[in-house]
């Protein structure tokens, strides 16, 4: 199978290229200079060259804060051009997966959001993700969307990795601790594609980590393993604090937790708890050289 993986360098792209390589699969893994994101003409160029069977949508505007102020090209990136990608897909009559974003909903439940609650973003992040799965169905209506929340890996910038690094540097740590989510492992939102694509599943779904915490357990949970794993870290606390004091230029949904029940029944294997998989990924850093 042909497979095109946009946004291939990043955390979640990065580890698709090497879990759908691993199968036996044909990769295209261009990178940003190959396939710019900021021109949607020429994102749908390269589908109309590349001729893929299917397409995995990895490539977005991620810096939450930075949308606000450039809110033009955030839209462009998280919308227009997977628009644009949509249609290309359709005209070829092949396949395309859309990875978005728990930013959709502006966090004010109190039990996991389900793929039919109805999205209500917060801040132009959101939103311009939220329009870019508007724009994906419009365009292909039989798309397969996959949310997903609190992304970290081994690869690209993240909390985890900022948490060591400030710990290693001896600073003192304050995280917020009335915001709630499932964070995430790459690897693992990397097995759930690819389940998606060999059973051709079209639709949305909800793919997190299991279990849920706040930032602040979550930084906890990784200073208490980042030890554990090797890592030589001068910071073992972190203060608790509320979001009020730590402001922020976008605003963050308080709760982030996803329902991951229509999913679990492809999957193969149950979802890792989000602690077990922080520790394996955290095993995987430290032995890796230069990717903190």
């Amino acid at each position: 199978m042909r497979v095109l993986v946009t946004g291939s360098t990043g955390q979640v792209g990065s580890e698709i290229v090497r879990k759908i390589r691993a199968g036996g699969h044909d990769v295209i893994a261009p990178v940003r200079a190959q396939m710019d994101f900021l021109d949607p003409d020429a994102v749908a160029r390269q589908v109309d060259n590349l001729r893929p069977e299917w397409v995995i949508n990895c490539a977005a505007w991620t810096q939450v804060d930075k949308a606000e102020t450039e809110s033009e090209k955030a839209f462009v990136i998280n919308r227009d051009s997977p628009g644009r990608l949509a249609e290309a897909v359709a005209r070829h009559g092949v396949r395309l997966l859309h990875v978005s974003t728990d930013f959709v909903f502006d966090g004010a439940q109190t039990q996991p959001y389900r793929e039919d609650d109805s999205p209500n973003p917060i801040g132009i992040y959101g939103q311009s993700k939220y329009e870019g799965e508007e724009a994906v169905l419009a365009a292909l209506p039989g798309a397969t969307l996959l949310r997903t929340a609190w992304v970290y890996g081994v690869h690209g910038h993240n909390f985890v990795k900022t948490i060591i690094r400030v710990a290693a540097e001896g600073k003192p740590l304050r995280v917020v601790d009335d915001q709630v989510g499932s964070p995430t492992w790459a690897r693992d939102i990397a097995g759930a594609i690819t389940v998606l694509v060999e059973k051709e599943a079209s639709g949305l779904f909800h793919y997190t980590s299991a279990g849920s915490t706040s930032w602040h357990g979550f930084a906890t949970a990784i200073l208490a393993e980042a030890a554990q794993a090797g890592f030589e870290l001068e910071t073992d606390t972190v203060e608790p604090v509320p979001t009020s004091a730590w402001p922020t230029p976008a605003a963050r949904p308080a709760y982030s937790v996803l329902d991951t029940h229509k999913i679990r029944e492809l999957l193969e294997a149950p979802i890792p708890d989000w602690r077990d998989s922080l520790k394996s990924m955290l095993g995987e850093l430290h032995a890796c050289a230069d990717c903190l």
